[in-house]
């Protein structure tokens, strides 16, 4: 799969919009310097809310490819999401080898990819919804860490709560898939555990 990411399109968008996400949330952003400067990494954390790869985007000054819902690459804004080096899944499909095959590029040419295990935006008041192997298998087959993450808080003007915190690397190479992503699912649970606001 050809990726069509043009790194200068993503960084020009980025300081634009970075400075107006920071005013305008107010996010605390924690451990944001245990993304690896250089090399593949996957970021892996919870999904609450539309603006969540956003507020990943803006913790690195590194491109981050993010695999996105089939729908934001339809319309006009389609060849955009495009450019800028998302990755489109379709939710409803048995599989996506197309979005896999696109991940496993963006680990393979050294870059930044993030993936919600959950694959789509929790709307129960479940802690997490059960995690689907992606993410632990893209791991695996390009021997790439997962640095796991959460998102807490609200997306209001100038929120007193919005936060993001990133956690320690995790190392799946060795295990098997579903220990892997009992690893991933426990690490980014203990994140939000620690992190929530009742």
């Amino acid at each position: 799969m050809k990726m069509m990411a043009d790194d200068r399109l993503y960084q020009i968008c980025r300081s634009i919009f970075a400075p107006i996400f920071r005013c305008y949330f107010h996010p605390q952003i924690v451990n944001a310097d245990r993304i690896p400067k250089s090399g593949p990494v996957i970021l892996a954390g919870n999904h609450k809310h539309a603006l969540d790869p956003l507020l990943v985007d803006i913790c690195t000054f590194r491109t981050v490819h993010t695999l996105a819902k089939s729908e934001l690459f339809e319309g006009c804004f389609g060849f955009f999401f495009s450019r800028i080096g998302a990755i489109p899944v379709y939710l409803e499909a048995p599989s996506n080898p197309d979005a896999y095959a696109g991940a496993k590029e963006v680990l393979r040419k050294n870059e930044v990819l993030n993936i919600s295990p959950e694959a789509a935006r929790n709307y129960t008041k479940e802690i997490l919804l059960p995690f689907k192997t992606g993410a632990v298998r893209l791991a695996k087959e390009t021997n790439t860490k997962i640095l796991p993450y959460c998102i807490v808080g609200d997306y209001v003007f100038r929120s007193r709560n919005l936060k993001i915190v990133f956690g320690e690397p995790i190392e799946i190479s060795e295990e098997e898939v579903a220990d892997a992503n009992k690893m991933l699912y426990s690490a980014i649970e203990t994140l939000l555990l620690e992190n929530r606001y009742d």
